[in-house]
């Protein structure tokens, strides 16, 4: 059976949407898309806009597993009001469609990738491209984004689970080396 995550990368103005597919051990993009809110000028139309997109993306891809980037910090306590809003909105989405959600912190999701937690988004892009088969279009920041959010939500969650067996979503604060992220990540070794 193949495995779909669904992965977001929530913001108010542009938000990441990506379905990662595995099946017998390799792994693509089914979707890496950017919900686009920038002509909106009323936010709570946007988190609506939001909300609808996520709820057609889960009904038409029918995703196995779903996960979010959780925003951490900021500058403007407004624009990071508005984030959260945006995160809610996606995260209801899914669960309305009785689907369980699982978020990650933005350092989780580039260590998952890279190794480091402080990686470039642009080595984020570059390990992805190396991993995943991706659609032939330049993807954007936010859709590269939101396919991270995915791969590190697989290599989390290891096989498909039934939702009793559920991992801790938040991994950035336990103690990292070299020889743990190997061990969590045997098929990244070459």
């Amino acid at each position: 059976m193949a495995k779909k995550i669904l992965g977001i990368d929530p913001g108010s103005r542009t938000t990441g949407v990506a379905i990662l597919v595995e099946h017998n051990g390799s792994y693509s993009a089914e979707l890496c898309d950017v919900l686009r809110m920038e002509k909106m000028e009323n936010h709570n139309d946007r988190l609506q806009y939001i909300f609808d997109e996520v709820t057609k993306l889960v009904k038409k891809h029918k995703p196995t597993q779903c996960a979010v980037e959780t925003p951490v910090y900021g500058v403007d306590p407004l624009a990071m009001l508005k984030l959260g809003r945006a995160q809610a909105a996606a995260i209801l989405a899914i669960t309305n469609q009785g689907l369980h959600v699982e978020e990650y912190y933005p350092k989780a999701v580039k260590k998952a990738i890279t190794g480091n937690g402080n990686a470039s988004k642009k080595q984020v892009a570059f390990m992805l491209e190396r991993m995943i088969t991706l659609p032939d279009e330049k993807l954007t920041n936010d859709a590269t984004d939101a396919l991270a959010v995915a791969w590190c939500h697989h290599t989390k969650s290891g096989p498909i689970q039934a939702s009793g067996g559920k991992k801790p979503s938040h991994q950035n604060n336990r103690k990292s080396s070299w020889a743990a992220f190997i061990q969590d990540n045997p098929d990244r070794v070459k």
